[in-house]
């Protein structure tokens, strides 16, 4: 699970206008705000690296741990080209209040490594994700901030930092990151909590549109680690997934996609396209499609003030961070189109990883059954609130939700005071 814009400002600066809209609705001071807006601790790495052939290179790599007032920071580390300070302090904001909005006892954070791991080889990657580790080990721990994966990063890349991690500091620490192989204490379900979150949220909201699950129509943009899992799922609950795209294409078909063969399509090319059961499309359409809903679940920055007012769906699902601009929101919030906020649609994954640390550290593991019955019911449990907090206040989903994690962020901080 994920910031540019097609607008003037950065991801970070997108980031900041919704801290801007809580303050209206809540009513705190400026102070308060600049204390939210500035991130607690930012950390920029030079990570050499040996390639396969015996050359050498320089890759750029950050950790910004943006609020740890309600406990460690928590976030995952993305592998790819465009990661940058600002992306990650955008990113890291978006944790802190994703972590409150579940309540769960963590701040927020966010890490990554400037490169295009497709170009490099396993090898390579496990002494790009070494070094890294080596690098940012002064500010991580399992009690100081606890990375995860995210884009372009996997389990193999958690165990390669735990390995390095526990080296370092004389013992095994499974506790340092989440989403780590189970076979090395990481979560049975922690793999595609993400993707339930989505379908969960994707469900309600349909549901609360007065509409059918069964027979209601999606899209979904990005079959990668999230979307694929949330296409099955909704697929298996009778929703009809009509439009599914990844970075070669996309493919269209009236009467619903099957998802799971084409799961074993891309196992087997490595793309969408060229898949039997559906007609090409053009990738740009996907998001543009009369449907009851789409999922953006690949990058950042996908529903800008250029295509928002072409949007025919009732509802978009953010399954992906940061995919709907500042100036996209305003205009899909004028045409009276619901948005679940990313805080809210992909945040299973933060659930899970918490569940994942508490297991790590009770030495106790829980079967799929438990872990997604807990998910289920604390996914219930922040949308009904999100839901009525909206209703209450009318205003939007994705204001209700920031509002709702930034008074908790704000509580805890006004309780412990300011040091010294």
């Amino acid at each position: 699970m994920s910031e540019n814009t097609a607008v003037t400002g950065t991801a970070f600066d997108d980031a900041k206008k919704q801290l801007r809209a809580a303050q209206e609705i809540l009513g705190f001071s400026d102070d308060d705000y600049e204390l939210l807006a500035t991130p607690r601790r930012e950390l920029s790495v030079a990570i050499p690296v040996r390639r396969d052939d015996g050359t050498r290179e320089v890759l750029h790599g950050y950790r910004v741990q943006h609020n740890l007032t309600r406990g460690p920071g928590k976030g995952g580390t993305r592998y790819a080209e465009d990661v940058d300070m600002e992306e990650v302090r955008a990113l890291s904001m978006l944790m802190t209040w994703k972590c409150a909005l579940l309540n769960l006892p963590y701040g927020g954070a966010k890490g990554g490594v400037a490169f295009d791991p497709t170009k490099y080889s396993e090898a390579e990657r496990e002494r790009i994700t070494r070094r890294y580790v080596a690098e940012i080990l002064p500010i991580i721990g399992p009690e100081v901030d606890i990375p995860a994966p995210d884009v372009g990063t996997d389990a193999q890349t958690m165990a390669w930092f735990m390995d390095t991690y526990s080296t370092a500091v004389g013992y095994t620490a499974p506790g340092i990151v989440t989403g780590k192989p189970v076979s090395l204490g990481g979560s049975v379900g922690r793999a595609e909590a993400t993707s339930l979150g989505v379908f969960i949220t994707t469900r309600e909201a349909i549901k609360h549109l007065g509409l059918e699950i069964e027979g209601a129509t999606a899209t979904v943009q990005g079959f990668g680690k999230v979307g694929r899992d949330a296409a099955i799922f909704m697929d298996k609950a009778g929703m009809k997934v009509v439009a599914i795209s990844d970075v070669y294409g996309a493919i269209y078909n009236a009467d619903g996609i099957d998802t799971q063969a084409l799961a074993k399509h891309v196992d087997e090319t490595g793309k969408v396209v060229d898949f039997p059961g559906a007609e090409a499309m053009d990738p740009d359409e996907v998001l543009l499609l009369d449907v009851d809903a789409v999922v953006p679940a690949a990058v950042e920055g996908v529903i800008t003030a250029d295509n928002a007012d072409r949007i025919k769906a009732k509802v978009v699902i953010e399954a992906a961070n940061g995919p709907t601009t500042a100036g996209g929101d305003e205009i899909l919030n004028n045409k009276g189109i619901m948005v679940v906020p990313d805080i809210l649609a992909n945040s299973g994954g933060v659930l899970v990883s918490y569940y994942e640390w508490v297991q790590s550290r009770d030495n106790f593991w829980w079967d799929l059954e438990r872990v997604q019955a807990h998910q289920e019911e604390a996914m219930m449990s922040v949308w009904n609130d999100v839901v009525a907090f909206a209703e209450e206040k009318d205003i939007t989903m994705r204001q209700a939700a920031v509002a709702m994690a930034v008074e908790r962020v704000l509580d805890a901080h006004h309780m412990r005071g300011l040091f010294p």
